[in-house]
């Protein structure tokens, strides 16, 4: 049986499959196994399979055929230490929600991360320099991939929704 966490974040995932689908009224599923199959220690994977088969298992959402460069995680937590995004110091949850975004990713990606926290609310961080509009935001720089942007996921998407999409499907 699966974990309380696991089942936490496996729930989010549908929900932002579902979100996605409803917005755009095309098919959005969550990965199975949740980017875990090509990502991480599995990357060498990607060597062997198809294109069409690496973007069905990269990320933690599948897109439509046609949103060839759309990259996402999802992660659903407690909490988040919104202070030290006005600080210095690095974010160990969020350098890591970061990593695991990239190690699947590839040139040309639209890199989001889309996340929720208890009784806090829905946000998205997104790779710059992807020019989307933002009502509010806060820059993070990671350590290892340059400046993301976060901002909440009602926001992005009423500015973005269809800049999003061309920015995910561009050939």
């Amino acid at each position: 049986m699966a974990s309380k966490s696991k089942n936490k974040g496996s729930g989010f995932e549908r929900d932002i499959a579902k979100y996605l689908s409803d917005l755009y009224n095309e098919s959005f599923t969550r990965v199975i196994t949740s980017g875990a199959y090509i990502g991480g220690k599995n990357t060498v994977r990607k060597n062997t399979l198809s294109e069409n088969q690496i973007r069905s298992h990269k990320g933690d959402i599948v897109p439509p055929d046609d949103w060839t460069h759309f990259n996402c995680e999802c992660k659903n937590y407690k909490s988040f230490p919104f202070h030290k995004l006005l600080s210095t110091d690095k974010i160990a949850d969020l350098e890591s929600f970061i990593d695991q975004t990239m190690e699947v990713a590839d040139d040309g990606d639209v890199n989001i991360i889309f996340m929720k926290f208890d009784y806090i609310g829905r946000y998205v961080a997104f790779q710059l320099p992807h020019d989307f509009k933002c009502k509010r935001f806060v820059d993070y720089e990671s350590k290892k991939w340059g400046t993301w942007r976060m901002t909440s996921l009602e926001d992005f998407f009423d500015l973005n929704l269809d800049s999003f999409e061309k920015a995910c499907k561009k050939a």
